[in-house]
């Protein structure tokens, strides 16, 4: 009936690499990367700098790591980085706030990953170590409260160092953050002098969305970190974006943490390719969630909100049946979905998403809930 083996919505990180990126890796030029020596490595950071409207770019092999790198830099141990109670980084990368950069989350409820801007000031603590005279904005205030306590007791409060955002929003369904919110927390940032680090995994599908150049993401920002492998489809790798002297530094911890990588400019190479072909097809990932969406409306104990389907993620609650029954189900039909919850799923559309996996998946959907 369908002329694939199976249709796989459990992510976009499933993406097999072009014909195009498996020419570029094998033609590849490459040289000791750690030694600085790969011209494609070179190439690609020069050019995810470019595109982003950043001074330096460091390649890593994952997105995870390319956070860490940012919260061990950028909060530092014993110190706190303020994000949203959902964020990828708190909840989905093992636990590296704690075990790799000793640091603390304060998190913060969000409207689909946008904290409002009032609780962010009001959870920043810049500690006041010497009340006399030495931290100037709070010798002139010496009554200031600070969650509800006064400065004394606030000098022993672990101090705020950085703000992080995610865009696009995973666990709200690949929703967008907006420029215009976006400049206001890099505003506060600045007020308080906090590092404003963006956990931007699929980026480029938020500008998509918006009908907006990255940069305009991106340009409030002092560290963006955005994945290769995901709707662009490289086979591995992230970015990690940032002023000049961050970017050094975050280099030799790469190296630390074990991320040296040597004659690498393989996978470099299909990376470029997706930077320079995959990002304005993103769109064709977003008519088909649309799609998928809107054909899933009029099947019973199936609850969807089509007005939360801006990208390329979809995020479904059963009704009828917990979320492992269901991918079991959708299983047996040759359909790959994601369980989010007891009763939710997520399905994920991308380059190896065409319109027959939508009418296979929307197929077995019914015959999986009737």
């Amino acid at each position: 009936m369908f002329n694939k083996r199976f249709s796989d919505f459990r992510s976009d990180t499933v993406t097999q690499p072009t014909m195009e990126m498996r020419h570029a890796m094998f033609n590849a030029e490459v040289g000791d990367e750690v030694l600085g020596e790969d011209p494609t490595v070179i190439r690609l950071e020069e050019l995810a700098a470019s595109i982003t409207g950043k001074e330096s770019a460091l390649f890593v092999p994952s997105g995870t790591m390319g956070n860490t790198i940012t919260m061990k830099l950028a909060v530092g141990e014993g110190h706190v980085v303020i994000m949203d109670d959902r964020s990828h980084i708190l909840h989905y990368e093992g636990g590296n706030l704690s075990k790799i950069a000793f640091c603390m989350a304060r998190p913060l409820p969000s409207d689909h990953g946008k904290i409002p801007l009032d609780l962010i000031e009001e959870n920043i603590l810049i500690n006041p170590r010497d009340i006399d005279g030495e931290h100037e904005s709070f010798s002139t205030e010496k009554k200031r409260k600070t969650w509800g306590r006064d400065i004394l007791e606030s000098r022993y409060l672990p101090e705020t160092r950085a703000i992080s955002l995610e865009n696009t929003h995973n666990t709200s369904g690949g929703s967008v953050l907006e420029p215009e919110y976006i400049e206001k927390v890099a505003e506060l940032a600045r007020k308080y002098h906090l590092h404003f680090h963006m956990d931007g995994a699929r980026i480029f599908n938020a500008a998509i969305a918006l009908g907006v150049d990255v940069k305009e993401i991106t340009k409030h920002c002092d560290s963006v970190m955005f994945c290769l492998s995901k709707g662009l489809a490289a086979p591995m790798g992230s970015m990690l974006v940032g002023e000049k002297g961050f970017i050094k530094e975050a280099r030799i911890l790469r190296k630390s943490l074990g991320g040296g990588m040597r004659q690498i400019g393989f996978m470099a190479a299909a990376g470029i390719v997706g930077l320079e072909t995959m990002v304005n097809r993103l769109e064709e990932d977003h008519r088909r969630a649309r799609m998928l969406v809107e054909r899933m409306m009029d099947i019973k104990n199936i609850i969807v909100d089509p007005s939360e389907v801006v990208t390329n993620i979809i995020m479904v609650r059963l009704a009828n049946m917990g979320s492992v029954d269901f991918v079991a189900r959708m299983a047996a039909q040759d359909v790959l979905v994601l369980p989010f919850g007891k009763d939710r799923i997520r399905m994920v559309t991308h380059k190896d998403i065409d319109d027959s996996d939508i009418d296979r998946g929307i197929f077995a959907i019914r015959n999986a809930v009737a």
